[in-house]
């Protein structure tokens, strides 16, 4: 009996094979591409959040030439300590000296205390000693809404400006009001610590072309006196005062020239080598 050969069935099996492991590198990749992209987007907002004086002083912190020490320092190390012949042998190149209290003549003049920096430094010390006044009393902070300060080629200009519902003076005229008052006896305490000459300037609002007297030169220069005469009965010296302008309403500090924030009183402290 004939047997039909049995068909050979031939099995063939995978051999299971373990993934491959890519790696973490696209991980690290990925985290540094996200770290410069929220790095730009700060940047931005820094840029787009900041004043022009602001972004000045950022740079001017992060320059290298910028010197660690305002005063002079007669040490050969980092540390820049003082020796006993500092006075004589260093420049003179910051606003102090190196003595606790120097002569006349040992002070330092350097142009630290003239340029900008300097200037600068005096801004924000006035402003902490203005701050300071408007904290204690509830006056105070109201006439200090009254005050910015600002610098300019002159010096450090404090700014006393009319707001929508409260001026500084009793209509068109050059009678103080007490809101000014309170602003002068502020700047009365103030302005004694600093020794810069002081200018001050009157400023007014535009008025229509139509009047037939038009008294924005008059009125300016009559408010720069008032006001010249408050900072006296404050206490400050009449020495102090180096001139008293009018500019009527020729140096607008806004687009609209007939707004009231154009009414303001400018009180600057002089640079020293004006």
């Amino acid at each position: 009996m004939d047997r039909k050969p049995r068909p050979i069935i031939v099995k063939r099996r995978r051999a299971k094979t373990e993934s491959a492991h890519h790696g973490g590198a696209w991980k690290v990749a990925y985290a540094d591409f996200v770290t410069a992209m929220m790095a730009f987007f700060l940047l931005l907002w820094l840029l787009n959040a900041t004043t022009e004086k602001q972004r000045k002083g950022l740079a001017d912190f992060f320059n290298p030439t910028i010197p660690i020490n305002r005063i002079s320092g007669g040490g050969a190390d980092v540390f820049g300590g003082d020796s006993v012949f500092s006075e004589d042998v260093m420049a003179q190149s910051g606003s102090g000296a190196s003595r606790v209290i120097p002569t006349e003549l040992d002070r330092a003049r350097g142009d630290a205390g003239q340029g900008d920096s300097g200037i600068e430094e005096e801004r924000r010390q006035l402003e902490e000693l203005l701050r300071a006044r408007g904290g204690e009393s509830m006056t105070m902070e109201r006439a200090l809404k009254h005050v910015v300060t600002r610098v300019t080629d002159q010096g450090l200009v404090i700014e006393v400006f009319d707001l929508p519902d409260v001026a500084l003076f009793t209509g068109d005229t050059a009678e103080p009001r007490q809101v000014l008052r309170d602003v002068a006896r502020i700047l009365g305490d103030v302005l004694p610590l600093t020794t810069n000459a002081l200018a001050v300037s009157g400023h007014v609002r535009a008025y229509p072309v139509v009047l037939r007297d038009n008294p924005v030169w008059r009125l300016s220069a009559e408010r720069a006196q008032a006001m010249r005469g408050l900072l006296g009965e404050a206490g400050l010296p009449d020495s102090r005062i180096s001139r008293v302008e009018g500019h009527a309403d020729r140096m607008p500090v806004t687009g609209n020239p007939m707004a009231v924030r154009n009414n303001r009183i400018e009180v600057i402290l002089l640079r020293r080598d004006r």
